[in-house]
């Protein structure tokens, strides 16, 4: 019974988890070959392309102004636009510009923000496929405000432990099956033996 338990559990565990285990797979792929992607693209790295620009209402810039912290006034630009979400922000007010980089998977969007005009030039990244498998593979993290972000970060400890959960059921798959053993015990020592080898030399 406990057997079957384990079987179960392994097979449907990972048909749960399969889009997540192949966006891994294929994502640590794009990060292995970027130098062949980059040729694909003929060696640009991110391209931006204007989507907007808007001058923030002068009580929003006022309140902006008022905020004691690069990241309180970016969140306030974010929410006048109607952008939201995680980011990350680069310069301060007192600056001539300050850039918040407003993460998404499918489209980052970078906002140049001109404190002495109050004017926001949004801008948005375009889409290509090995860039957006690195930020999902990227993505992860608790504590952002979002909650939609946070159930992600719980979908990836879901990923972590059904990984460890795998390795375990699949050595008690390979003992309780006699017949496998003599070839299984070869193939993990190989394994075992290889990873150490390039734990110690890479």
């Amino acid at each position: 019974m406990f057997s079957k338990i384990i079987r179960r559990t392994h097979m449907y565990l990972g048909l749960f988890l399969a889009p997540w285990m192949l966006m891994y797979g294929l994502s640590t792929m794009a990060m292995n070959h970027r130098e062949w992607f980059s040729h694909y693209y003929g060696g640009q790295g991110a391209v931006w392309e204007k989507e907007s620009e808007r001058r923030i209402a002068a009580d929003v810039a006022t309140d902006v102004a008022a905020q004691p912290d690069a990241n309180a006034a970016a969140a306030r630009i974010l929410a006048e636009l109607s952008i939201e979400g995680r980011f990350n922000v680069r310069g301060k007010l007192s600056d001539e510009s300050m850039v918040i980089n407003r993460n998404d998977p499918v489209t980052p969007r970078r906002i140049t923000f001109t404190p002495a005009t109050g004017i926001a030039v949004v801008e948005k990244q375009v889409f290509r496929t090995n860039q957006f498998l690195e930020r999902m593979h990227r993505r992860r993290g608790y504590g952002s405000g979002f909650g939609i972000e946070d159930t992600w970060a719980f979908s990836v400890d879901l990923v972590i432990v059904a990984m460890i959960f795998w390795a375990a059921s699949g050595v008690w798959m390979w003992w309780e099956l006699k017949v496998t053993r003599a070839l299984g015990a070869l193939l993990a020592g190989v394994g075992i033996l290889l990873f150490g080898f390039f734990l110690m030399t890479i």
